[in-house]
């Protein structure tokens, strides 16, 4: 995924074209980099791409770090972490699938990695300035940690106008993932583990149709809020706001009358991406979920056949 990131915004850069909306020019990348006001954006152009060249290079070499490591991890050192020492860090995360106390022990680092960036986010944003859309220009947006705002926005984040609110929900989400993640690492398992709790039902496919749950359900809500919000996702470089229609599957469509035919915007690459993308995943969750619990999908193929051997029968 690094390495996609880096060299596609290199082929991004090499094919950019200053003289054309950043939003008509089936970018994805760089209108990412531009909307965190890296690449002396101007009028929605990009005047330094030094900038977005230094982020790119840094992924490729970053992702050649993580290649090494996932190498020399897997030749080097023993897969099976139950094989170290009591008390050695490796040990600490060696788990079986249905061992909830070790699970929520690994959520709990994964939760405070996420507050972590969000932070980091939310940092950038105070000091380094993203760009907003209403100026015109890159500024820098202070959190607006208003507890009652971010209550009201559950419903219509979708919605959102102001880039402080959107700080603020990133402040909020940071402070919850890392009490959150602390809380996971320093708890156990409450009483006895039953099959009330989850007992017998947590497994590799479980763990696996959880994370697709979420992922698909984020992929969604991403669909929804850039084919509408010009807040974060910026017209200069995503292009105009899209229509949902409907026909075989529900789809995203540019309104932006100007397009050449066949061309789309970010914003509909963008939209329609993830729409399917969640889409597919959440029946994947279905799916993995379903086997999790017991259901054997070969005997859906085997009913089929029985009712064909039926009617042949009977015929």
């Amino acid at each position: 995924m690094m390495f996609w990131a880096g060299a596609f915004t290199l082929f991004e850069l090499a094919r950019y074209d200053s003289s054309v909306a950043m939003g008509n020019q089936n970018l994805i990348c760089l209108p990412h980099l531009a909307q965190l006001g890296i690449g002396g954006i101007e009028n929605g152009v990009i005047t330094e791409p030094y900038g977005c060249t230094v982020i790119a290079v840094l992924h490729l070499i970053f992702s050649g770090v993580l290649g090494a490591g996932g190498i020399l991890h897997s030749t080097r050192y023993d897969g099976d972490l139950g094989n170290y020492p009591e008390g050695s860090r490796p040990k600490k995360f060696d788990f079986e699938w249905d061992d909830p106390d070790k699970l929520t022990f690994i959520l709990g680092h994964h939760l405070i990695f996420l507050g972590l960036a969000n932070i980091q986010f939310v940092e950038w944003a105070q000091y380094h300035g993203i760009w907003d859309t209403a100026l015109g220009a890159t500024r820098t947006v202070s959190y607006n940690l208003d507890l009652g705002m971010i209550w009201n926005h559950q419903a219509d984040f979708l919605q959102i106008n102001s880039l402080e609110d959107v700080m603020g929900g990133h402040a909020f989400l940071a402070f919850f993932q890392i009490i959150g993640g602390a809380f996971h690492i320093i708890t156990k398992q409450f009483g006895e583990y039953t099959e009330f709790k989850g007992k017998g039902l947590l497994s590799a496919e479980a763990v696996l149709s959880y994370s697709l749950a979420g992922v698909g359900y984020c992929a969604l809500v991403a669909a929804f809020w850039s084919s509408t919000n010009t807040t974060v996702y910026s017209t200069e470089f995503f292009g105009d706001v899209l229509q949902l229609k409907f026909d075989f599957a529900p789809y995203f469509v540019d309104t932006d009358a100007s397009l050449a035919t066949g061309a789309h915007t970010a914003r509909a690459w963008l939209a329609n991406v993830h729409f399917y993308l969640g889409f597919f995943f959440i029946q994947g969750h279905l799916w993995h979920a379903l086997r999790a619990m017991g259901f054997d999908f070969r005997r859906v193929g085997k009913a089929f056949d029985n009712m064909e051997n039926a009617k042949i029968t009977n015929g």
